[in-house]
């Protein structure tokens, strides 16, 4: 007993008849996948059906899983009200999960239920499966996604996994989840070309079972692509961690800019060449010593700054030995901090406010990793995870409009008033002069209508 099957299946409303009324014609290809998806999970006869929802109480920290003893939904909000999906949830697996999650300090479990009602991403496939089955004998397990890294989704699965086979529950996976928001123009999100090369990707990552190349998407690629279902297929690969798989690919389409991918997978029994988190951190381990091995004296400076605080609460010296450009010069840096594949602190200043490029990059690294407000302050267990980046501001120049800005050469400076904001250039997912300003003015508090000076400046970036 324990994960028997599972599907990745993507969400959209308008594919239930009652909701499309005709327009679920111009999907058929998705939609005859999904009825062959939800006859297959109704074949592998599950007692508990676990759904991982991109659209339920998702937050930036914690995985919310569903409480209570039953659930229901319609497609109310989509025109169609008398679409509608009843199921029981299976309490026992919820709080063995939840054990589990305590126990291995995973932040996951059933407090802040704000979406009592099943949300269009968990009523999609169960409508599709109770059409199929007439009625959905198997109780749910509804979990959220969250804004954890791909390795703590991969986590969840295996604790899925666990407490499927403590419970010794025959247990399916349902992976809801369309993929890039961002094939066309007149899409919902206009075009971008790393969606379609994301669908690609997944799709052909998906179709082969290779879930552990899930953990290559970074997260700036993913942004860019506009995906919605990568967590939830990196759960799903948790919950299959260890175990051989049959995959089978049935359908992509992306009609309306929207990318719609539907797989089958099928447990094969053990096979432990299959440990993908495991495999994942060993490479993560040497990935990181050689980067280590090439920082330079800026990158050298920001990460001894930031160990010592953070293990001894105390601010080093300038060192002895540094270049003579980092004693004699003064300029603005910046002090980014990484942790897997995702920031995890940055601290700067525009202009000088030290003696020395040196002491202004031990301040900043210090405030990085201690006061940036977006996240708490760097733990000592992490410190052997973090990538430094260090970037030196060069003169910061006015400028008439955006024409006069490259996102990949030049930073900016918004300001109105006394409000004024900057954003590095060259940064992973920001890819125009639109996106670059918006963000800045975000930053800044600027409405994104209202009238900014513009400054430029370039950088020398140490990484």
């Amino acid at each position: 007993m324990g994960i028997e099957a599972g599907i990745m299946v993507p969400h959209p409303p308008l594919i239930i008849p009652e909701v499309g009324k005709g327009g679920e014609k111009t999907i058929s290809k998705t939609a005859a996948a999904y009825e062959r998806a939800a006859s297959f999970i109704a074949g592998a006869a599950p007692e508990t059906l676990v759904v991982i929802s991109p659209h339920a109480a998702v937050y930036r920290d914690y995985f919310h899983v569903s409480p209570g003893a039953r659930a229901s939904g319609s497609f109310a909000n989509f025109g169609a009200p008398r679409a509608a999906v009843s199921v029981d949830y299976d309490a026992e697996f919820v709080s063995g999960l939840e054990t589990l999650a305590e126990a291995g300090g995973l932040p996951a479990g059933t407090l802040g239920e704000r979406l009592g009602e099943l949300d269009h991403a968990t009523l999609v496939p169960l409508y599709f499966l109770e059409k199929t089955c007439g009625a959905i004998k198997a109780k749910v397990v509804r979990v959220a996604i969250s804004g954890l890294p791909l390795t703590e989704h991969y986590r969840l699965g295996m604790l899925i996994k666990e407490t499927a086979e403590r419970l010794r529950r025959r247990t399916a996976i349902i992976a809801s989840g369309d993929l890039s928001h961002r094939l066309k123009e007149d899409g919902p999100y206009g075009f971008n070309p790393e969606g379609p090369r994301y669908d690609a990707l997944v799709i052909d990552v998906m179709g082969r079972g290779a879930f552990g190349e899930l953990f290559d998407f970074s997260e700036g690629f993913c942004e860019s692509a506009g995906e919605c279902g990568h967590r939830s297929f990196v759960v799903m690969a948790g919950a299959f961690d260890g175990t051989a798989v049959k995959a089978e690919p049935l359908s992509y389409e992306g009609p309306f800019g929207v990318g719609y991918g539907t797989c089958l997978f099928r447990a094969a029994g053990p096979d432990e060449s299959r440990r993908f988190l495991t495999e994942f951190a060993d490479r993560e381990r040497a990935r990181l010593a050689a980067l280590k091995e090439k920082e330079d004296a800026y990158v050298r400076l920001a990460r001894a700054a930031v160990e010592t605080y953070v293990t001894s609460g105390k601010k080093i010296a300038v060192p002895a030995g540094l270049p003579a450009e980092m004693l004699s010069r003064r300029a603005g840096t910046f002090v980014s901090l990484k942790k897997d594949g995702r920031l995890r602190g940055c601290i700067g200043t525009i202009a000088a406010a030290s003696p020395s490029v040196a002491a202004e990059i031990i301040n900043n690294a210090i405030s990085a990793a201690s006061s940036d407000p977006r996240f708490a302050p760097v733990e000592r267990e992490e410190l052997p995870q973090l990538v430094y980046s260090v970037d030196v501001l060069g003169e910061t120049e006015k400028i008439g409009s955006a024409a006069e800005l490259d996102v990949k050469r030049y930073g900016v400076i918004v300001t109105r008033g006394g409000r004024r904001g900057l954003l590095l250039p060259n940064l992973e997912g920001v890819d125009s002069v639109e996106e670059q300003i918006s963000i800045a003015k975000e930053k800044a508090g600027i409405g994104k209508g209202e009238k900014a000076e513009l400054e430029r400046f370039e950088v020398v970036r140490h990484h």
